[in-house]
């Protein structure tokens, strides 16, 4: 078995290559998308174990995405992880749910907080 592919969506290019550090350096292969609008076909493409959304982005926002992803049978039952640096736990807790993400992490995040999240995820389906 290879590497578990982590997809990461975020519009903020120097928060999205530190991501991919922390991930690379944690054992994960890394699909970074800078452009949320990209991220669907990207998903259909790559299939990647866990995606992880920023909430905030321009164009089309991470709750917008989720959705999206949910539609398409490639995608619809790939675990979903919010990232928000914006949003307080009461303002996201019911568009997460209704968005069908497992978890959502506050930016700024300490990277074992993130790995373990991901892991407990992978490994159990949940947050």
């Amino acid at each position: 078995m290879g590497l578990k592919r982590v997809m990461v969506v975020d519009d903020d290019v120097e928060f999205l290559k530190e991501l991919q550090e922390t991930l690379a350096t944690s054992g994960y292969e890394i699909i970074a998308i800078q452009n949320s609008k990209n991220a669907s076909n990207a998903a259909i493409l790559t299939r990647p174990d866990i995606i992880l959304l920023d909430l905030k982005m321009a164009g089309m926002d991470g709750f917008e995405l989720a959705q999206t992803l949910k539609r398409f049978p490639e995608t619809n039952n790939i675990p979903l992880m919010a990232m928000t640096g914006y949003f307080t736990s009461q303002e996201h807790g019911e568009l997460i749910d209704r968005c069908g993400m497992k978890t959502c992490l506050k930016k700024p995040f300490n990277p074992l907080d993130l790995i373990s999240r991901i892991e407990n995820i992978l490994a159990n389906g949940k947050s």
